[in-house]
């Protein structure tokens, strides 16, 4: 039997974690809630964005008041609750946005 995200599979999305947070990168497997995502970084706050399906169809309008992390090779996360394909057009918006730094 196929799962939903079957077609997702080594694409960019949107991961959003019921207590851990939203991150994007690389859908490399999903099983339940376990999602494990590679070339990943964490999304902290954004802002030139309503939500995040705006965020996956468009990116970010305001890059300098977005807190995105460093970019890890992968993560997985143990309670998913929200996948989102990410377009061409905010794929390149959303690696384009400085790492968040101290």
């Amino acid at each position: 039997m196929s799962k939903l995200t079957d077609n997702m599979i080594g694409k960019k999305v949107i991961a959003r974690g019921a207590r851990s947070g939203v991150f994007y990168g690389t859908l490399a497997e999903q099983d339940g809630q376990e999602v494990r995502l590679t070339n990943v970084r964490n999304i902290w706050k954004w802002s030139g964005a309503r939500c995040l399906m705006d965020m996956a169809q468009d990116g970010v309008n305001d890059p300098r008041n977005c807190k995105f992390s460093v970019f890890l090779s992968e993560i997985v996360m143990t309670d998913c609750i929200q996948i989102l394909p990410v377009s061409e057009k905010a794929m390149s918006v959303i690696e384009a946005v400085p790492e968040w730094t101290m």
